[in-house]
């Protein structure tokens, strides 16, 4: 699956133009990423696209040095289960 990316987001768009699945990190006062929301339409649940989307978002904010604060759900998580990743965790 190919994700689209912007600041702060990481999404994919379906063939009738709907985002379909994203994650959002927007910077928080202290610099930190703040993944504050995971979403995946039902067609697509089941498949693993929430953990692509997540893998897809540490891969960026470690490019651009910056730490992750998980405040979704999913996200926390997803870097439990992670723990390889932790160091991306703000303190």
């Amino acid at each position: 699956m190919e994700f689209l990316k912007e600041p702060g987001r990481i999404y994919h768009v379906n063939s009738q133009g709907q985002v379909d699945a994203e994650v959002t990190f927007p910077l928080d006062s202290q610099g930190a990423a703040n993944i504050n929301h995971t979403f995946v339409d039902e067609s697509l649940r089941g498949g693993g696209v929430a953990g692509q989307l997540l893998a897809e978002a540490a891969k960026e904010l470690r490019a651009q040095g910056l730490k992750a604060r998980p405040t979704c759900s999913y996200a926390a998580r997803w870097f439990e289960k992670h723990p390889e990743e932790k160091d991306l965790l703000a303190e």
